[in-house]
């Protein structure tokens, strides 16, 4: 009996709807992944302390002790911080009239003594007022009330959120308790003419990524420490904060330099006024922070793990930033660290074809 063949042309037509449709559903069920795709990164992360408690006990009194070694981490830090970060957004909100004095008694005299412009002098009820202008405008705020129902409607998603951070700790346990199960599953699966292959890449990507993200959180770490103990001898009353954040926001390379420069050279005009000194020893506090970054912690803590030049880090960052914006900035030096491997072995299998192999030699000299 002949089997009808199928024309290779509705085969072509089935494959690109399939992945359509796939593409689409991936699309739909998105919000739902998204815990899921958060718990299983952090799993990947917490696997390396699990697996070696795991030596010596039953894998889920590992992760137990796991996440409650990592909360009790969580609730020191945060008995510790949180009192420190009420005083420093004192500070922060007293510095609105001292704003609006800096404005009447600086900025707009000299603006007014040496232009055209006659800016009129800036109280504080029309800055408040022109906050609850803003609040109606944007947010539909009109009176207490409003801004009241406003705050419950917010407290919804509040609540939406709450239960997903909620979720992920749960379904990283699951993630963790059947790793090596999942792992052996996807082994399986592999090709056997190309597993082995598969398998190094695979170990190559899970090297770099470990060690780039070990390192950068103890650079993220020592930087923070760094920025927040020179701001605070300098006297600035939110150096501990703004060094805090600088410190964080390194993960993006050259971001937490931006960001805490200007938000401390900011914060030092408001509390010293144009005491170049005081302004001097702040621009002098992340320059110490940048030379300490780039000739100590990243040579010692990273060095060559991602094994990218500082030309190909700007344009790695820039990259994510121009494709998936802030978080693209974000991923974009572990995504980099795991092309790099994967143009590693492309190179190399490229040195043993038969195309390189047989090219044709020149000389360039008789």
């Amino acid at each position: 009996m002949q089997v009808a063949r199928i024309d290779p042309f509705y085969k072509r037509i089935f494959v690109v709807v399939s992945v359509a449709l796939g593409l689409w559903l991936l699309y739909l069920v998105f919000p739902v992944i998204v815990p899921f795709l958060c718990a299983f990164i952090i799993a990947y992360l917490l696997n390396p302390i699990v697996a070696r408690l795991a030596y010596i006990m039953p894998r889920w009194l590992a992760i137990v002790i796991v996440y409650s070694a990592i909360s009790f981490g969580i609730g020191i830090l945060l008995w510790w911080l949180l009192p420190n970060i009420w005083n420093q957004l004192h500070y922060a909100w007293d510095y609105m009239p001292k704003l609006v004095k800096w404005y009447n008694t600086d900025i707009r005299v000299w603006i007014n003594d040496n232009s055209r412009f006659e800016l009129p002098p800036l109280k504080s009820e029309i800055v408040s007022q022109t906050f609850m202008d803003y609040l109606s405008k944007n947010y539909n705020v009109a009176d207490a009330q409003s801004f009241a129902l406003y705050i419950m409607n917010s407290g919804l998603s509040i609540i939406n959120v709450t239960g997903i951070l909620v979720l992920i700790p749960i379904l990283t346990f699951y993630f963790l308790f059947n790793w090596n199960e999942r792992i052996q599953t996807w082994k399986k699966a592999l090709p056997a003419s190309s597993a082995s292959k598969v398998i190094e890449i695979v170990r190559d990507c899970d090297k770099a990524l470990m060690a780039f993200i070990k390192g950068q959180l103890l650079v993220m770490i020592l930087l923070g420490v760094v920025y927040a103990v020179q701001l605070q001898l300098i006297g600035l009353e939110l150096g501990l904060t703004i060094g805090m954040v600088a410190g964080i926001a390194s993960f993006v390379p050259y971001l937490g330099f931006g960001i805490g420069f200007i938000a401390a050279i900011v914060a030092g005009v408001f509390q010293f006024g144009f005491n170049w000194l005081q302004l001097g020893l702040i621009v002098g506090a992340f320059m110490v922070g940048q030379a300490v970054e780039g000739y100590v912690l990243q040579p010692l803590l990273l060095g060559d793990k991602i094994g990218l030049s500082p030309l190909w880090v700007i344009f790695a960052v820039l990259a994510g930033a121009s494709l998936m914006g802030f978080v693209g900035m974000l991923i974009a030096l572990p995504v980099s660290a795991i092309i790099n491997v994967l143009f590693h072995h492309s190179f190399e299998a490229y040195k043993q074809s038969e195309w390189y192999k047989g090219r044709k030699q020149y000389k360039l000299f008789d």
